[in-house]
């Protein structure tokens, strides 16, 4: 029987656009190792945060990158986010967080730190990451590139939903101006700004169901790790 050869694939695309969740599930069914890059920018600010770092403080910046390690576990099924040995996966999902991870990760030297540690991660290959550098910056040969998008109707209510669902009680107007906020900072910064990889796949999933999308992804990767 022939050993399939494992590859990388990069998932980008705007906050809210359920790109996670496709990975999620593309990793749990390929047997692949899943990275979820959004949380390492997530959790970078929130040590910023909690530590009072200023932004247009590059030495503070450099210390602060130097005194912290980010790693995932798998508890329970779910991927849970590490910051300094302590699980802070819920943390970093609140809107304060959501507020500032933009001009957080706009910083080249925040960049360039989170690249280096995902391109360690993905030198074996057999690994899923999503975010909005991954098929551009990241991973630029990657054998399956995808880009995620739906309407920002759509995704305020996905995001809108997912925070009730978690106590947090926002205004839809809230959430819509949040994601239009992210997705400007985040496809105008000077450092990876969030675009699609030429030779990405695009999957507008506004009106397609988490299985139409995953049964659409699965057939594509197959093809790809059959032909690699």
């Amino acid at each position: 029987m022939k050993k399939q050869n494992k590859i990388i694939i990069a998932i980008d695309g705007q906050s809210s656009c359920g790109k996670s969740t496709l990975a999620k599930q593309l990793s749990k069914k390929l047997g692949y190792a899943y990275v979820d890059s959004g949380a390492m920018y997530r959790a970078v600010t929130l040590y910023f945060l909690q530590n009072k770092i200023s932004l247009t403080d590059q030495n503070a910046i450099e210390l602060a990158l130097k005194n912290l390690s980010i790693s995932f576990v798998n508890k329970e099924g779910v991927n849970t986010t590490l910051l300094n040995g302590e699980e802070v996966e819920t943390e970093i999902r609140k809107m304060y967080v959501s507020e500032m991870v933009s001009p957080v990760a706009a910083i080249s030297t925040v960049r360039r730190a989170m690249v280096w540690q995902q391109q360690q991660m993905g030198k074996a290959k057999g690994i899923v990451m999503d975010g909005r550098d991954i098929g551009t910056v990241v991973f630029p040969t990657a054998e399956l590139k995808l880009f995620v998008t739906a309407d920002i109707e759509t995704r305020t209510n996905r995001r809108y939903l997912e925070l009730k669902e978690k106590g947090m009680t926002l205004t839809k107007a809230d959430v819509s101006k949040n994601l239009q906020d992210r997705d400007h900072i985040d496809s105008t910064r000077a450092d990876s700004p969030l675009k699609q990889a030429e030779d990405a796949i695009l999957i507008d999933n506004s009106n397609l169901t988490r299985e139409e999308q995953l049964a659409m992804v699965v057939a594509l990767a197959k093809e790809r790790i059959e032909n690699s």
